[in-house]
């Protein structure tokens, strides 16, 4: 084991992860940014959609770049992970400024507690690259990358620049569920979970799929609310469940 870990914060920090996610579920109500954004916020309280994904996902690059430059040896076999991309090729709505500290604060702490317990913590045997719960993680995470990076895709299709309509999404994922970038990223983090066996990683998924998973029931209710001709046989997350 490296020196300096402790697995006391990094249980009571998983924990505080699982239980936000739980909370988020029971709470029940929709992030108020995107089409679900609360009315009334004044322009000068909102930030561009790209600028603001960008800063509030820098944390997780930049905390666990922070540790490695501390710790090199921990470069060997720690998996990290660049979330940039949608910030570049999003053309969301303004971001409220309130929402985006609190993403910014959040991501700066599941930063610390992810890269922490896989730098100082983590202990895998030599032939653990070739365990069935790593090559299975890595193959469910680039295949959750793949459905989000691709739903993604058929999202930012359905608008030109400047162009604030909402259409129904086809193809892909979106055939069978209305959060099919969602799934994609949930798929995502139960595969880094599963990959490293880790508690942070499995409680992060957790809230990964609370929080996304309610994200994803509330855009199902208002493509349904929205859309006569919406297809009734489209679930909100699971194809063919829920």
């Amino acid at each position: 084991m490296l020196v300096g870990c402790q697995q006391t914060p990094v249980q009571a920090g998983s924990a505080a992860l699982a239980a936000l996610g739980a909370l988020v579920l029971y709470l029940a109500k929709p992030s108020g940014y995107g089409r679900h954004s609360v009315r009334g916020i004044p322009a000068a309280a909102r930030l561009p959609a790209r600028a603001a994904w960008f800063l509030q996902e820098l944390p997780s690059f930049a905390v666990p770049a922070g540790l490695l430059v501390r710790q090199p040896r921990a470069l060997l076999g720690q998996p990290s992970t660049v979330t940039f991309v949608y910030s570049l090729i999003t053309r969301g709505r303004p971001f409220p400024v309130a929402f985006f500290i609190r993403a910014f604060v959040f991501c700066m702490g599941n930063g610390i507690l992810q890269s922490y317990y896989l730098i100082y913590c983590a202990e895998y045997p030599a032939d653990w690259y070739t365990d069935l719960r790593f090559g299975l993680g890595v193959f469910l995470f680039i295949l959750g990358m793949g459905i989000n990076i691709h739903s993604d895709y058929i999202l930012r299709q359905l608008r030109k620049p400047g162009d604030v309509v909402y259409r129904i999404p086809q193809g892909g994922l979106f055939t069978y569920v209305s959060g099919a970038n969602f799934l994609g990223e949930i798929i995502e983090w139960i595969g880094f979970a599963l990959a490293t066996w880790s508690l942070p990683a499995l409680a992060f998924a957790f809230f990964s799929l609370c929080f996304l998973g309610l994200r994803a029931f509330h855009h199902h209710r208002f493509y349904l609310k929205m859309f006569e001709d919406y297809p009734k046989s489209r679930k909100a997350l699971i194809p063919f469940i829920f």
